[in-house]
């Protein structure tokens, strides 16, 4: 079964330390072992504006994510906790509270760029957490929007022009919640009541006009729209008027909140629970706790390099880890499987076979479980040649048991021939007759013990050419026979043995046979995972495709300011700065 958290507290999964991030090592060993699907939820704002309240709630505790009561912000780097999932059985929910943006303290404005970044890069469901309204303000604090196709690339390969599609970051960009806390205003609309989404549809509608006032205010509002096809909104009242509560909310009692902002709190908590999705990446690739601790490890370590995280290389670095992973996966099961199955040693060649065939077979399961974009199939091609040697393993350790077991018994079974050979019992007139039918009887009585394995005939053939030339020294003492007798008898013989060379010759072809279809087989099985497997990514890619399509046409009949190739033309910085400084001082109207 799936292993889960046992997590009591949070634990910091990114250290943020003199603006250069660091993976927290005991983080990454809690994720390894969550073998579990991941529900990844992050929160993201300015600093002392309540996200680790809300993040304490999801988690069902009072405390947990510090809260602080100064000015000061609490929270550094990322801070996750993992938490068995309260509406998906055998999922865990992740929560990741980030620190504070815009924090006076520490002057570089990049490191916030970085910590919302790997947040929409971590996250399943992305929660923007702000004061007030969403008003031009909010949304020019949102700027880091804005920043995101600088810091995160979809592709390894970026286009001839250089400017990403910004479809390309919706097959893995998380849905989009907006909290605003403190919310005072009306849910009204040109006299009408609107619901939160509706409200938050509104504030990011484009404004009219190709100007550069209108072209600024609507670069975090095309980028929200193109990168964020799922948008949810809730608002929330003060949670009291008393100041003194606020500061120590972690201690307040449920009873002491205002009444509108728990029954808003339980609203925001229910719906994370119900709705959000588990953290997927491209091509349906569903994430567990070890791959997110091996994606945030990628991604923080491409950061710190001076590259831009790519989703695409970040999931080529999971696929090597995931796939050789799962090629040991398969590889020892089909050994545990051999040792627990295969008998040694087995009556026929065909049974062993057909014991490796089910191993086998299950061994290729495995690892088409727990593989994924295995490019050119290179780590099942290294399972096939993996399993092949211990299958060469298992036949020759099958072999030395026959030979054995085989020596054994008729060693057993000869001890009286031997003991009367030393004797000269059988050197007497008619001694021939009697030592034939010694050695005939020790024949049968070998014939009769069961699993002797694949080399009792040859164990066999080799007791009888050991006996050749002491059977033919018998026979040439043996007075009782006339010369005539005595070379029949040994035309007899030869005639004996080449029939047993014949029938081991008879065998050892029929064992190759046996071997090439078993070959055939286990060529055809791989053939026939790797198809089913092939054609399921295929349909989740159509899926994805078709849902990427779905959101650039719904984009482009928005009217959303796209060029023909469904580019968000806010999401790039390229000549932004310049008109930022032109238009740096402006005012512009409030869209909330």
């Amino acid at each position: 079964m799936a292993s889960g958290p046992t997590m009591t507290v949070p634990i910091c999964l990114v250290e943020n330390q003199n603006q250069r991030l660091k993976v927290n090592q005991q983080a990454v060993e809690i994720l390894d072992k969550i073998s579990q699907p991941v529900v990844v939820v992050a929160i993201v704002g300015l600093y002392r504006t309540g996200k680790s309240y809300l993040m304490n709630c999801l988690a069902g505790q009072n405390n947990g994510f510090p809260l602080g009561s100064t000015v000061q912000s609490e929270t550094k780097g990322i801070w996750m906790w993992c938490i068995p999932h309260p509406s998906k059985p055998n999922h865990t929910l992740v929560l990741l509270d980030t620190e504070g943006l815009g924090d006076v303290e520490k002057g570089d404005t990049k490191n916030d760029s970085w910590i919302f970044a790997l947040a929409v890069l971590l996250s399943s469901t992305f929660v923007y957490n702000s004061m007030g309204t969403i008003n031009h303000q909010a949304l020019e604090q949102l700027h880091y929007v804005t920043e995101l196709t600088e810091l995160i690339r979809a592709k390894s390969s970026p286009r001839p022009d250089g400017v990403e599609d910004s479809t390309e970051f919706v097959g893995f960009f998380p849905d989009f919640i907006w909290a605003v806390r403190d919310f005072t205003l009306e849910l009204k609309l040109n006299g009408h009541l609107i619901t939160e989404d509706e409200y938050l549809e509104n504030a990011v509608k484009l404004i009219p006009g190709k100007n550069l006032k209108a072209q600024i205010s609507n670069q975090p509002r095309e980028c929200i729209r193109n990168f964020f096809p799922n948008r949810k909104c809730f608002v929330f009242d003060r949670p009291s008027s008393d100041k003194k509560l606020l500061a120590h909310i972690e201690d307040v009692r449920e009873y002491e909140l205002d009444p509108n902002f728990q029954e808003q709190t339980k609203k925001f908590c229910s719906y994370i629970f119900t709705n959000a999705k588990t953290k997927t990446l491209r091509e349906g690739i569903i994430v567990n706790g070890n791959r997110l601790g091996t994606l945030v490890e990628t991604y923080v370590d491409t950061i710190n390099s001076g590259a831009v995280p790519c989703l695409e290389n970040a999931v080529t670095t999971l696929a090597q880890r995931e796939n050789s992973a799962a090629m040991q996966k398969a590889a020892d099961h089909y050994s545990e499987q051999m040792a627990q199955r295969a008998r040694l040693p087995t009556d026929t060649l065909q049974e062993l076979l057909d014991v490796h065939m089910a191993c086998e077979k299950e061994a290729i399961a495995v690892f088409m479980e727990h593989c994924f974009k295995d490019e050119n199939q290179e780590f099942q091609k290294m399972l096939v040649e993996i399993v092949k040697k211990k299958k060469e393993d298992f036949l020759l350790q099958n072999e030395e048991a026959s030979v054995k077991y085989s020596w054994d018994k008729l060693n057993h079974l000869s001890k009286a021939l031997m003991e009367s050979i030393s004797a000269g019992t059988f050197f007497v007139p008619g001694g021939y007759k009697l030592y034939i039918e010694t050695k005939k009887k020790i024949e049968r009585d070998y014939s009769q013990v069961p699993r002797k394995g694949v080399k009792a005939n040859e164990v066999l053939q080799s007791f009888l050419q050991s006996q050749a030339p002491i059977e033919n020294s018998i026979l040439q003492s043996d007075k009782a026979l006339t010369n005539a007798e005595k070379a029949i008898a040994v035309e007899r013989a030869k005639k004996e043995a080449a029939e047993k060379e014949l029938e081991l010759l008879r065998q050892k072809q029929m064992e190759q046979q046996q071997q090439e279809e078993a070959q055939d087989r286990s060529l055809q099985e791989n053939k026939g995972q790797l198809k089913e497997k092939l054609e399921k990514e295929r349909e989740n890619y159509i899926r994805e495709l078709e849902r990427i399509m779905e959101h650039k046409l719904k984009v482009s009949l928005a009217g959303t300011l796209v060029d023909p190739e469904g580019h968000c033309l806010g999401a790039s910085r390229r000549g932004r700065g310049s008109r930022l400084e032109q238009y740096k001082e402006s005012s512009l109207p409030s869209t909330g």
